[in-house]
């Protein structure tokens, strides 16, 4: 059987069917990666998230983390990956009005419940109206939400509000 070579694109559930043995290697690079052992969350959140995302959600640089699973099963090191680093606004942008916010969606339960909420999410931010937003609660960086909504010219503030909560703020 043709094994998996390790890219930025290569989806973590994939990584870890051809792989097992790397999630321990994936937890000890960081720590928001200890959430993979929750069955729930490995059955959902990981068939939509990239190598690239999980970088950004465990901090790391994306070369560093493909390098260190690449060396572990004996593939050749990338020297870079191409710069597709995306950068996720973090400071308070001038858009951002708390009065504006039109619906607040907390996607910690759903995870917890094993449901998928990037379609409920990119649903309700596509029915925004102008300068109305959206408020989203997550446990992680939500990476595939933050990319997804870039690629459809949605602006977002994310605000850091611990280890185990971020709040992301959608706008049109």
């Amino acid at each position: 059987m043709e094994k998996l070579i390790i890219t930025p694109k290569t989806k973590i559930f994939d990584l870890l069917e051809a792989y097992p043995q790397l999630e321990d290697i994936l937890i000890s690079a960081a720590p928001p990666f200890k959430k993979l052992r929750n069955p729930v969350l490995r059955r959902t959140i990981t068939k939509i998230t990239t190598l690239s995302q999980a970088a950004t959600i465990g901090g790391l640089k994306v070369e560093e983390l493909i390098n260190k699973l690449r060396g572990e099963v004996g593939q050749s090191n990338v020297d870079t990956v191409g710069d597709e680093s995306v950068h996720y606004k973090t400071k308070k942008p001038e858009w951002f009005n708390e009065s504006s916010i039109v619906e607040t969606i907390d996607i910690r339960e759903m995870l917890n419940a094993g449901e998928q909420p990037v379609h409920e999410v990119m649903s309700a931010i596509k029915k925004l109206k102008e300068s109305e937003i959206l408020k989203v609660i997550a446990p992680f960086i939500p990476a595939p939400l933050l990319d997804k909504s870039l690629s459809m010219n949605y602006s977002h503030w994310l605000n850091k509000k611990s280890e185990e909560e971020y709040w992301v703020f959608f706008v049109k």
